[in-house]
């Protein structure tokens, strides 16, 4: 009996060692396998790092600026009475855009008429009697005070008058109006704001050490949001430095036909200083950008497990410089003529095999024209 059982526990022992042996050659083929292994390649596009000259410029964020801007008030007190503009209408200088309550004004004036013309008669009778010489030249001069005070009260009753009605102090585009018929308004309260939108300027600052290439009359070019580039000219620098941060103000002046820039206005603002310097251009598409670094990849004879050579891309550090448009300037990292990946750089990593196939490749140029522009 015992020696049955143990010829069944020595069966049973080389059957798991049979099994064992063979998953185990299993096992190390599989991490023999996993070793040298290479992902499928990513399909990618490239473009060649190109070395060209690019204008050297001082590049700032500036902020627009209307050359006329206000916001129109009550100068004196009153009850609207017209409204004679339309929120967001383009107004002649002078124009009236809002009528006060004036009854109470013309019938000051009227009586003010009415007095002048009564001392005016006066003084003409005056001046007969001295001229008879029955008058004495006191009387005469006091009749004279007296008309040249109620043609005084007049001028100034006139004045409150013509202060009843808001005028535009120059053409502009009217805002949105903070006023109804029937409203009382107090001396100072806003009734719509005016702007003058063509010209305007944009203001920006510089650093100090770039001031000194600045010249009153440098072409200036400005971009709001990626839209159209707008072109102007320095009109003024000012001549101190801020403590605080060390940067000049700069103003510019825009012709502005098409109201694109509107007050206050955030734009990208491009100096040209009148010189070009070599650059390494790549499409803003190949960076990657990290905290820790931006990089692009470069395409490259790579080999992989067992000596085998693949067509795969190298991680390379860069320094980024200025960008125009579609391209930024690498100022260090790659070199000119090597093979960079444009789009696709999301799913690479250091080392991966790609597939390159630019039958369809993404935009690249430093003054890209909007599609819908």
């Amino acid at each position: 009996m015992s020696k049955r059982m143990i010829q069944m526990l020595a069966v049973v022992v080389v059957f798991l060692a049979a099994i064992g042996f063979v998953k185990f050659q299993q096992v190390r083929t599989a991490i023999a396998a996993g070793k040298s292994f290479q992902p499928p390649p990513e399909t990618v596009t490239t473009a060649r790092a190109g070395l060209e000259r690019w204008q050297t410029t001082v590049d700032a964020v500036g902020s627009v600026a209307p050359v006329h801007g206000v916001t129109l008030a009550a100068d004196q007190p009153g009850v609207v009475a017209e409204i004679d503009f339309e929120s967001g209408a383009h107004v002649d200088a002078g124009a009236v855009l809002v009528r006060l309550d004036t009854r109470q004004e013309r019938a000051g004036v009227e009586s003010a008429v009415a007095q002048r013309d009564l001392a005016k008669a006066n003084l003409d009778r005056g001046k007969t009697l001295i001229d008879q010489k029955l008058m004495s030249p006191s009387d005469y001069d006091a009749l004279s005070a007296q008309f040249e005070q109620a043609e005084a009260n007049l001028h100034a009753l006139q004045a409150t008058l013509d202060r009843k009605l808001i005028r535009a102090p120059f053409a502009g585009v009217a805002g949105i109006r903070t006023v109804n018929v029937g409203q009382y308004l107090r001396s100072g309260d806003p009734v719509v704001p005016l702007q003058s939108l063509s010209p305007v300027y944009v203001d920006f600052a510089v650093p100090q050490q770039r001031v000194g290439s600045l010249r009153v009359g440098d072409a200036v070019r400005a971009s709001a949001d990626g839209g159209a580039v707008l072109t102007g000219r320095i009109t003024a620098i000012n001549p101190v430095v801020d403590d605080a941060t060390r940067n000049v103000q700069v103003q510019a002046t825009f012709q502005n036909p098409h109201e694109v820039l509107r007050p206050g206005m955030y734009v990208n603002v491009a100096v040209s200083l009148g010189t070009s310097a070599p650059v390494v251009a790549l499409p803003v598409s190949s960076i990657s950008y990290a905290p820790y670094g931006n990089s692009v990849f470069i395409v490259e004879q790579l080999t992989g497990p067992g000596g085998v050579a693949y067509r795969g891309v190298r991680q390379q550090f860069v320094k980024l410089g200025a960008a125009r448009g579609d391209l930024v300037a690498i100022t260090d990292g790659v070199k000119p003529g090597q093979e960079v990946v444009t789009s696709g750089v999301f799913k690479l990593r250091s080392g991966a095999a790609v597939n390159v196939n630019n039958a369809v490749t993404p935009s690249a140029s430093a003054a890209p024209r909007p599609e819908d522009g």
